[in-house]
Formats: C-alpha cells, sequence, structure tokens
C-alpha cells in the first residue's frame, strides 16, 4: 500500500470533507528480535485469511462515526524491515477513530493473521 497515494484517494471520496476529522495510519512491519524471548529474526512467514480480513474491516467501518477502514494484509516470507500489514481508519472524532484502530489492528492479529518466526 502506498500510503501517500491512499490518503490522496481517500480524500477525493465523496463525503470525505463533511465525515472526516481524523486518518489513523498503521504500517507493521518486521521486527529483528523475536517479541517472545529477545532472540534475532531472520525471516517471518506470515499467512493472513484474507476473508476473515475483509470481514472484520467490514465489521469496523459500519460502526458510528467511522467513514472508512481499509487494510492490506502480506503474505508470505519477509526480513526485518518489511512492511507485513497496513490499517488505515478514517472517522469523526478521534475518540472513535483511535478505539477502532487499537481493537481493528487486535482483531486482525489475533483473528486472521498467522505467523511463523524464523531465529538465528
Amino acid at each position: 500500500m502506498d500510503i501517500s497515494a491512499t490518503l490522496a484517494a481517500l480524500k477525493k471520496e465523496p463525503g470525505f470533507t463533511e465525515k472526516v476529522g481524523m486518518v489513523l495510519v498503521h504500517n507493521g512491519v518486521v521486527r529483528g528480535t523475536s517479541r517472545k524471548d529477545g532472540r534475532k529474526v531472520v525471516a517471518v512467514e506470515i499467512a493472513p485469511d484474507q476473508a476473515k480480513v475483509e470481514a472484520i474491516r467490514k465489521e469496523f467501518e459500519s460502526r458510528p462515526g467511522i467513514f472508512r477502514v481499509l487494510a492490506e494484509a502480506r503474505t508470505g516470507r519477509f526480513v526485518p524491515g518489511d512492511d507485513l500489514l497496513f490499517l488505515v481508519v478514517a472517522g469523526d472524532l478521534r475518540e472513535n477513530v483511535k478505539a477502532a484502530l487499537s481493537e481493528l489492528l487486535d482483531r486482525i492479529k489475533a483473528e486472521a493473521v498467522a505467523k511463523k518466526e524464523i531465529l538465528a
């Protein structure tokens, strides 16, 4: 996902200027160390359930105050520094948008993404 292009396109959508007061972006990347024990990560293998990602995205987009939710979960083998997950939440008020992004991220990671770390 090209964040700048995505935001530019989002701002052109009908209703954006009337309904959006905040846009938050999450860009998840591969860490160089394991969250579990701090060991060096050589790579990660990611297998998202794209149908589940889409179902969760639609659920959050239907929340009050949320104008648009975009999600891109990448599949494959990645090395530290690579982009893995992009989320964009646009909505009316920071209370709605912040809460939605936080819960959206947690749900997608817990329910829709399988990850295997390759450690040194």
